[in-house]
């Protein structure tokens, strides 16, 4: 690729420039303390112009929204989200084959609606923000709405690429955007394009990887979705070199979820010896230097964080719908109907993290009872989660 090119700048001893900053950080439990030190060291902490990174799934380690975290879910142990995915459009040129919105519908959220949406979150206690959609840059006021997010917040943009400018990407890093995925499932064109139903997609996505690179202090990685087929035939580890080579700074790996009736069937749903798979190959390739490996199922598996969905995880689809996760086709309530907060308390109460995926381990729930509908309406999802067996909480909730 041209353009400027970047090694990765590791950051040596992270915890003690976190707790420089934090020195409330020493009021932490100690066995919660060396759980999240065992976990950091898992990790090469990164320099992204002023942000120290160690992955994009939590704020940068200097930044005032992880001492949020510190302050609120380590020290004070609230019970509220810290993190949330707003939609903020459903409208993409792409047809990707395992799309967890395209079948969702209603009247978009206005700009206001939106930012009566995130002022909420914010006010409940969540800290990160990730942008999707849809294809989130379609909505034209993305910078202004990136701005209300980002103070005391860490945002982070999901995306495709498409209708990206230069002009476009530094507006939004210089609005508050920390970290941005740019969609990319495979280092062959014709099978990246095929998943995503668009010719044209990969070389959209390596467009859009060049265009943010440029600009100076955006973290910039590759939001990937890994077919298990790839998974068990070896082809991950192919796949990271081809990505190491592009220059980013993380790989952001997720397997394909059961969202949609499409992939509703054993065959396409990983096991768990699949998801310990990636987790080795993550441990193994994040000891090296270079680009972060940042599987979600090794931030929410069971051994760390486990799955917050409904709990510290909210997803507000373009249309107002309250669901636990991107992943899970369920509606709590729509924000124009009653308020986000009642939802989001009334579906955790419903939702404990657990420590496996909720939708992997959950679907056949929702392939008895769809009907066609994705979300599942609001009386619908009650009746699922009366059939709902959750399992034990992950290792960070022992503590």
């Amino acid at each position: 690729m041209s353009g400027k090119r970047r090694s990765v700048q590791a950051v040596r001893w992270p915890i003690l420039k976190v707790l420089r900053r934090n020195p409330h950080l020493l009021k932490v439990r100690p066995a919660l303390s060396l759980f999240f030190l065992k976990y950091m060291r898992k990790f090469r902490a990164q320099k992204v112009g002023p942000n120290i990174i160690l992955h994009s799934h939590l704020p940068p380690l200097n930044s005032r929204a992880y001492s949020r975290l510190i302050r609120e879910q380590l020290i004070e142990r609230r019970d509220n989200p810290s993190h949330a995915q707003v939609g903020l459009t459903n409208a993409c040129p792409q047809r990707c084959v395992y799309c967890y919105s395209r079948e969702r519908k209603g009247a978009p959220m206005s700009t206001e609606e939106i930012l009566a949406v995130v002022r909420d979150l914010k006010a409940m206690g969540v800290f990160w923000m990730g942008w999707t959609g849809g294809e989130p840059l379609l909505n034209k006021d993305i910078v202004r709405i990136t701005e209300e997010a980002a103070e005391a917040c860490a945002v982070k943009l999901f995306t495709t690429g498409c209708t990206l400018t230069p002009g476009l990407a530094g507006d939004l890093k210089s609005a508050g955007l920390f970290s941005v995925s740019v969609s990319l499932d495979h280092w062959r064109e014709e099978v990246h394009d095929a998943n995503r139903g668009f010719p044209g997609a990969f070389a959209t996505a390596l467009r859009a990887i060049e265009t943010f690179r440029n600009v100076d202090g955006l973290h910039v990685g590759v939001s990937a979705v890994l077919s298990r087929d790839m998974i068990r035939q070896g082809q991950t580890e192919e796949f990271l070199a081809f990505l190491e080579g592009l220059g980013v700074h993380e790989a952001w790996l997720s397997e394909v979820k059961p969202s949609v009736q499409a992939f509703w069937n054993d065959d396409n749903v990983i096991s768990e010896e699949d998801r310990l798979c990636l987790v080795r190959l993550q441990d193994l390739t994040n000891k090296r230097k270079g680009m972060t490996v940042n599987y979600l199922g090794h931030f929410e598996g069971r051994e760390h964080f486990g799955c917050n969905a409904g709990h510290r995880m909210v997803y507000v689809d373009a249309f107002g719908e309250v669901s636990p996760c991107v992943f899970t086709p369920m509606t709590l309530g729509n924000v124009r109907e009653r308020p986000l907060t009642e939802i989001v308390r009334d579906m955790m109460a419903r939702f404990p993290s657990a420590g496996s995926c909720f939708i992997n381990k959950n679907y056949k729930l929702f392939q008895a009872r769809s009907q066609g509908m994705i979300p599942l309406p609001r009386d619908a999802s009650l009746e699922l989660l009366e059939h709902v067996k959750f399992g034990s909480p992950a290792d960070f909730f022992k503590h």
